[in-house]
């Protein structure tokens, strides 16, 4: 695309675009974000048409723009960048280009129909990022030029996906320049990673550039009203020009094109009617000349903004109301006249222009041209989701037809990833409003629609749902569950469980009644403080222990029980008993699995981390694994994804696998970075990676993490796994901070002991605080480590035990914490806890001054990736040689 006229004082934006693109078609082949700045007319679209024909001999170029009446359409912007590219190909070239990823990202770009689990939005940007990069290794020949005009007007899931793509460019050699108003950008509170990226290519960020556009001087004015005007000009003229224009190229280029129609002489004595001549080039003057066009052609170029972008002649002759070849007539004065250009599909010449026409329909026809152009595109069998942006601007007029549409189109959007278009579609079928007896069941709609990233939002239409009538009993059960759900996520788990209680008391028996009960016992275990745990987890036995698994809400209870029994440090064989009795198999029965929205992912999750506490490793690690698979091959790689790194990264801390635990956890930490802040799994994930750290001898290291993530109270209302305060304590003791590491250990204690909850395992706040006491109350300390072993005793797992034998030994004569210590290491080897093992081996070298047994311990440390516990292993066993 060539600049129809010359560009003037852009040297320095287009010696970035030149450096830009060098960079790209060089030999490194760097990518990078290149971004264009500035009011409306003052040139953005000139330069980037000058950049493409720049590029056009190196590169692919790809190019969309978003439209100032399109941004409610999902992924416009997108589809209009992959689309041409990927059309080209043959369906099994695509569906083979995609790979693991068609189900999911494939619908967002109109290439497939929706199939499957609603998508996470997340999974859909992963999805287009593995196309894209795909794409740019194929043509690593010819470098991929992404090119975004108005991007203040993209749809807000392109900005999501822009935002997200643009962070990676480093990885990837691929270019993308974008320009936007600075303003209107900022209005939409579009949250572009750019805000946030370094200035320059720095490791692990793309080079980006940042070019705000300046208005012309009156020097380049006067040398482009000459270029059009001729050389005599004079001074004063061009001047007036610039004064009038305010130096903007689009009004300049416009005011001498109308002083040629007008065939004004450029001189000082016409200087006078140039701002009158200014004025009708915007706003009311481009109005007054466009009535002067004739009322059919004033009418087709109101149907022509009503459509926006794109624009198709034969279906804006069917909106303005007339036949094919007024339509053609019409296009072509208005072509004349400067209002738009080529022929079909059409485009306004000028944003400016497009919304200076769209904002001159009287409301009421533009409300009724948007329902007639709903019913065109209807008609035209594209369905209600293309058709739901026009459905939007008609006022509510009791229409249930418009109801139902609505409702179509929000399921079309959720289908392909697009939650918040569903949320604005259902918010608009409230208004219309619909039937009394269904307005219940679209507020249940609207409260699903927003679950994935507003639990807030949820919780109020779900609560509105249930105290509207009209709502069956299936849906209000569901609806309650999901209610339970969000409030947990919005960290209001004691909500949730009141919820669920009040619902189960007017619910008759039988499975729905099971379910919320099962939720019920979930939201209240799950808190992180409870009022009368063990009378709960005695309603729970009661309700549990007899059940055989014949159905999934009996399996549900089974898995509660398991898991509040290995809280409880009750006799591992029965906890395992309980998982096994839950499962099918060995895995999730068929709607209780990883992505199954009737029970929800927590129960699988709650199996899994019983396994890992019991020293089922292998079983915890199965289960861990599928849902990564799962979550991966639905889509759902925001939160949930994160959670199933977390989960991994469990499973390897309890194997002594550090460094790949720290993997995991890392990972889990950076998926849930991009879904969110304060999210529940940025608990779990921190809690979980700075115990590693701990374990690796890298203090400081988790002190940087606990920090960054506000590691600390005050603690959410849910559960963390395993138990923050007693992760804090370990930190604080590995600081040097007794004191407060104390306090912080107590404080685990008077919470967890009263709830009959001592699985010292999950929650090692006895053996700590003994280790912290040893030396200033012995006696207590020796009382706590006593306990411990009773309790470990009683919970009978190999890690459980050792670890408690190895703390016993703290508080006995030498020869008996010898043989403790001997005890402690049996255990452990036994264990699949390899770092545990690796611990007390070090401490029964150490007491028997052995350097063979050093060595072991040493050996076991470097292996588990326990990099401190492994120095102090090889300075002990230096120092017995030193002394022999």
């Amino acid at each position: 695309m060539k600049p129809s006229r010359p560009l003037y004082e852009r040297e320095p934006e287009l010696a970035a675009a030149e450096l830009a693109l060098d960079a790209l078609c060089g030999g490194q082949a760097a990518g990078g974000l290149l971004v264009f700045s500035g009011e409306a007319g003052i040139g953005k679209t000139a330069l980037l048409g000058e950049i493409q024909a720049m590029a056009a001999d190196r590169c692919t170029i790809w190019s969309a723009r978003g439209g100032e009446t399109v941004t409610s359409v999902p992924f416009h912007v997108v589809r209009q960048l992959l689309q041409p590219a990927l059309v080209r190909f043959p369906a099994d070239e695509i569906r083979a280009l995609f790979g693991d990823w068609f189900e999911i990202a494939a619908p967002a770009l109109g290439l497939a129909d929706p199939s499957g689990p609603q998508p996470d939005p997340q999974g859909v940007r992963d999805g287009l990022d593995y196309v894209v990069s795909r794409l740019a290794s194929r043509l690593s020949h010819r470098p991929l030029l992404l090119i975004a005009d108005d991007a203040h007007w993209a749809d807000g899931e392109s900005l999501a996906w822009l935002a997200g793509f643009t962070a990676r460019l480093s990885e990837l050699p691929v270019l993308v320049v974008q320009a936007h108003r600075p303003q209107e950008l900022a209005d939409r509170n579009a949250d572009w990673a750019i805000a946030r990226t370094p200035e320059s290519g720095t490791a692990g960020h793309p080079a980006l550039t940042r070019v705000a556009l300046r208005a012309l001087t009156p020097d380049a004015t006067a040398e482009l009203v000459r270029a059009g005007l001729g050389d005599h000009a004079d001074d004063p003229f061009c001047r007036e020009v610039w004064a009038v224009t305010g130096g903007n190229p689009y009004e300049a280029v416009e005011l001498v094109a109308k002083a040629q129609d007008r065939e004004l002489a450029p001189v000082e004595e016409s200087a006078g009617l140039l701002r009158e001549l200014g004025a009708s080039a915007r706003g009311s003057g481009l109005v007054a000349r466009l009535e002067r066009l004739g009322t059919n052609a004033n009418r087709f170029a109101w149907a022509a903004a009503v459509l926006g972008t794109e624009i198709s002649q034969e279906l804006a002759a069917t909106l303005a109301g007339m036949s094919s070849a007024e339509a053609a007539d019409c296009t072509a004065r208005l072509r004349d006249a400067r209002i738009v250009s080529g022929f079909d599909p059409l485009e306004f010449v000028h944003p400016l222009i497009a919304t200076a026409v769209y904002r001159s329909i009287p409301p009421a026809t533009r409300t009724a041209m948007h329902g007639r152009a709903a019913w065109a595109i209807t008609q035209a069998g594209l369905g209600a989701a293309a058709a739901s942006r026009h459905l939007l601007e008609v006022h509510p007029d009791d229409d249930q037809e418009l109801v139902a549409q609505l409702r179509e189109a929000a399921r079309q959007h959720l289908a392909v990833g697009a939650p918040e278009a569903a949320r604005r579609c259902l918010e608009r079928a409230l208004d219309e409003p619909p039937r009394p007896g269904d307005r219940a069941a679209l507020q249940y709609e609207l409260g699903c629609a927003t679950l994935l990233f507003s639990p807030a939002t949820t919780v109020q239409h779900l609560r509105a749902a249930l105290d509207t009538p009209g709502l069956d009993e299936t849906l209000r059960i569901d609806a309650t569950f999901r209610l339970a759900s969000a409030l947990s996520h919005n960290n209001q788990l004691k909500d949730a469980a009141l919820s669920l209680a009040a619902e189960a008391s007017r619910t008759a028996p039988g499975p729905g009644l099971m379910r919320l009960q099962a939720a019920h016992f979930l939201w209240e275990g799950m808190q992180a403080t409870e009022e009368d745990g063990p009378a709960r987890s005695a309603r729970l036995a009661r309700n549990a222990d007899h059940l055989k698994g014949r159905d999934n809400a009996e399996r549900a209870l089974l898995t509660l029980r398991a898991f509040d029994a290995m809280l409880r440090g009750e006799n591992a064989q029965l906890v395992v008993d309980f998982c096994e009795r839950a499962l099918v198999d060995g895995r999730p029965a068929r709607g209780l699995g990883w992505t199954d929205s009737e029970w929800g992912f927590e129960l699988p999750t709650m199996a899994g981390i019983t396994y890992a506490f019991t020293d089922q490793l292998d079983r915890a690690e199965a289960l861990f694994g599928e849902a990564v698979r799962a979550f991966e091959i639905s889509g759902w790689s925001g939160a949930h994804l994160a959670f199933a790194h977390t989960l991994l990264g469990l499973v390897h801390r309890r194997r002594g696998r550090l460094a790949e635990a720290e993997g995991f956890l890392r990972e889990g930490l950076r998926l849930a970075d991009r879904a969110g802040s304060g999210l529940p799994v940025h608990w779990d994930a921190t809690c979980l990676l700075v115990d590693t750290l701990l374990a690796r001898g890298r203090t400081a290291e988790a002190r940087l993490v606990a920090d960054r993530y506000d590691f600390g109270p005050p603690y959410p209302s849910a559960m963390v796994l395993p138990d923050a305060p007693c992760v804090r304590g370990r930190l604080l003791l590995a600081e040097g901070r007794t004191a407060e590491a104390v306090a912080e250990l107590e404080s685990a204690g008077a919470a967890l002991e009263p709830r009959g909850r001592f699985n010292g395992v999950w929650a090692p706040w006895a053996g700590d605080l003994a280790r912290a006491l040893a030396d200033t109350e012995p006696v207590r300390a020796a009382q706590l480590a006593t306990r411990a072993r009773v309790h470990a005793e009683r919970f009978g797992t190999d890690t459980a035990i050792g670890e408690a034998l190895r703390c016993m030994a703290l508080f006995v004569p030498e020869e008996e914490a010898t043989h403790l210590l001997a005890e402690s290491v049996r255990h452990l080897e036994a264990s699949s806890s390899a770092y545990e093992h690796a611990l007390a081996r070090f401490e029964y070298g150490t007491a028997i001054r052995s350097r063979q047994e050093l060595a072991r311990a040493g050996k076991l440390a470097t292996a588990c990736g326990a990099e401190g516990l492994a120095t102090r292993a090889q300075q002990v066993r230096a120092s017995i040689r030193s002394s022999e």
